[in-house]
């Protein structure tokens, strides 16, 4: 076995796209520090998987081909854009100290105050997490602001507070004070006469820390000695106001509720000391405050509203939901997110220790061990930001945020938004299920395709096998096939051009040639229809409706006319047999299906004589002769081991 990963190691440093990572990281991010000698978070250099994600979503957008210097460019804007907030230029002593205890993770719709005055925009659904600089009352008015700052920023914003937290901002007792941290959401930005300022929101949550007396004194004043059984549905309607403690356990999804008119409804469940579950709903315009929110955080509520789960449509177990009302008021203690010192494993050694993990000259000392990633409460780390490449030997139980570049050796499928992948790197393979929203949505992927995933946690079986999990619904979440890319061949930066006669059944990956049509041997053109969604070929179902086996539907109305091809390919050194579909195939044929299918019969036959020696630069995987479990139309007697997945007409 080590003999073979040696192979596929050596293969895989013959990949000009890995080059090109490590390339692109050596160039833009030196390493001249090892991690391991820090416990802070490395966070002026970014992950493999982000450099990755970000080249593959620039060959995405330019199709026609990069340069280098194009692909540079938008990696290194790309990492300031979004590493901006990490460096103000001046701030105070109190923000430089507040910065330095600042442990939990920034909230996903965050937006920097530094941010706003640079758009002179700002969205109802962004969240600021703000601390309070300043507090004071308008000259000649009652109207109370507040100076903001964040840890991120060097400007400030005024906020004008809303009538509704004035109880809670009194300049003797009230906890809306300076250095108080607060977060604000569904603010409009008002810019008048050159000055910015924030309107009222209602949509404030106050921050507490526990490690602090005054708030850990006032948790347990105030919020403590009312649980979820203590409430009573009778006295709140008479007039009886509760405080309570308890954790964010889940955040659902919105829904939407009504007939005539349609009302959004968030469900949030908290679990308290007890152990005790009640349901908290935020309607309409309060679902925004579900953008300030995080499991796993302690959520304190005063005066919360107490309806009923009958009135409020909740099928629940409990008679009574929480609301909010219009005297609520909320504090949150958030989720500190704890940080775990992982091992770097050896194939970082093996394959990489004398390009990606050279921080300093190997004489010096041994190179990076271990790095810190950050873990949930349950103990899942999440290598989202991992320095490195993640390989399927690297692989353990509580995983999350991980990315593989592989090649896909099976697929299969249990229904029309669930299939499984075999994913296979240099080190093994693994299996990865991919739960999607509503269908099949990547496009062509097939056998012998090299990919990239991210947003890929792990999980065991019930046999206690590893498999990975993949969701469409997360925000990381994304798969390219990097072998159907046409950037790739036109960027000879990410490819390296291989010989025909070079080409063999034992290689992994994508291959780049330049050949032509051979237009003695064999060409064999069909028109078939394809399923759009997926790019594979459908058939004729029993009833005479269109079916696609890969995807498991009845896919009439998704279809389009497309090729079919088994041709002969060849240069100065040895000639190939292989097949493609779709725009591949048109691209080689330099005509659309429907233009090819119009033609008389004759002039179909006659077609491939026609074809000239015109060369292209193509892409061929070794799909071999075992297909996928689904999607076996595109197979018959006469199996092929070459696919044509990419092609482009050169001079």
């Amino acid at each position: 076995m080590e003999i073979e990963h040696s192979k596929i190691f050596s293969e895989e440093e013959e990949d000009q796209f890995l080059k090109f990572i490590d390339y692109a990281k050596s160039m833009l991010f030196p390493c001249d520090r090892n991690p391991a000698e820090s416990e802070e978070e490395p966070t002026d250099v970014p992950g493999w998987s982000w450099i990755v994600k970000r080249i593959l979503k620039t060959c995405v957008a330019y199709p026609t081909g990069v340069t280098p210097a194009i692909l540079l460019t938008e990696v290194f804007q790309a990492w300031n854009e979004k590493s901006r907030d990490g460096a103000p230029k001046r701030q105070s002593e109190c923000m430089i100290k507040l910065r330095r205890k600042h442990k939990r993770a920034k909230l996903p719709n965050t937006v920097t105050i530094d941010s706003i005055y640079e758009k002179k925009f700002l969205s109802l659904n962004s969240v600021i997490e703000a601390v309070i600089v300043e507090a004071f009352i308008l000259p000649g008015t009652s109207v109370l602001m507040l100076t903001l700052g964040d840890i991120w920023s060097s400007n400030t914003i005024d906020l004008y507070l809303h009538s509704r937290f004035r109880n809670i901002a009194d300049s003797n007792n009230g906890i809306l004070k300076e250095g108080r941290e607060i977060l604000l959401t569904g603010c409009r930005l008002r810019a008048a006469l050159g000055v910015a300022r924030l309107l009222p929101s209602e949509y404030l949550v106050v921050l507490l820390d526990e490690d602090e007396d005054d708030d850990a004194m006032l948790i347990g004043a105030q919020f403590c000695s009312d649980t979820f059984s203590s409430i009573s549905l009778d006295a709140a309607k008479e007039g009886a106001n509760y405080s309570l403690y308890a954790r964010i356990e889940h955040i659902g999804s919105l829904e939407t509720q009504g007939t005539s008119v349609i009302v959004q409804k968030k469900q949030i469940t908290l679990v308290d000391n007890d152990d005790m579950r009640l349901t908290f709903i935020l309607w309409g315009e309060q679902t925004a405050i579900a953008h300030l929110l995080s499991v796993g955080s302690m959520l304190a509520i005063d005066k919360p509203f107490i309806a009923s789960s009958i009135d409020s449509s909740l099928d629940a177990c409990n008679d009574i939901c929480l609301e909010y009302g219009s005297a609520t008021q909320l504090y949150l203690v958030p989720l500190i997110q704890h940080k775990e010192r992982v091992c770097v494993p050896l194939t970082q050694s093996h394959y990489q220790g004398s390009r990606l993990l050279s921080a300093s000259n190997l004489t010096q000392g041994p190179i990076v061990s271990q790095v810190t990633l950050p873990c949930d409460t349950q103990g899942s780390i999440d290598f989202k930001n991992y320095p490195f490449r993640t390989y399927v030997v690297d692989l353990r139980g509580k995983m999350t945020g991980i990315s593989l570049y592989g090649i896909v050796r099976e697929i299969s499928g249990n229904s029309e938004s669930r299939f499984s992948l075999k994913i296979e790197d240099a080190t093994g393979a693994i299996w990865a299920k991919l739960h999607f929203i509503r269908s099949w949505s990547l496009g062509r992927l097939g056998v012998g395709h090299t990919v990239y995933i991210s947003g890929l946690s792990t999980t065991m079986t019930r046999r206690k096998r590893l498999e990975l999990i993949w969701d469409e619904n997360d925000t990381e979440a994304s798969v390219i096939n990097t072998s159907c890319l046409l950037a790739f061949l036109n960027s000879s930066c990410l490819h390296r051009l291989s010989r025909v006669s070079d080409l063999s059944l034992h290689m992994s990956g994508a291959q780049a040639c330049r050949v032509w049509i051979d237009q003695i041997e064999h060409c064999h053109i069909n028109t078939r229809f394809m399923h759009v969604p997926c790019g594979h070929l459908v058939d004729l179902a029993s009833d005479g409706d269109l079916e696609c086996k890969f995807c498991c539907v009845i896919c009439s109305a998704e279809v389009q006319r497309t090729f079919h091809l088994k041709i002969t390919l060849a240069d100065d050194t040895a000639k190939l047999f292989a097949w493609c579909v779709g725009r591949t195939a048109a691209e080689l044929l330099q005509i659309t299906p429907d233009e090819f299918y119009e033609l008389p019969d004759e002039e179909q036959i006659m077609y491939p004589s026609a074809l000239g020696l015109e060369k292209f630069i193509v892409t061929v995987v070794n799909c071999g002769r075992q297909q996928s479990r689904i999607g076996l139309a595109e197979q018959d007697s006469d199996m092929v081991d070459w696919e044509v997945t990419c092609a482009m007409k050169c001079e």
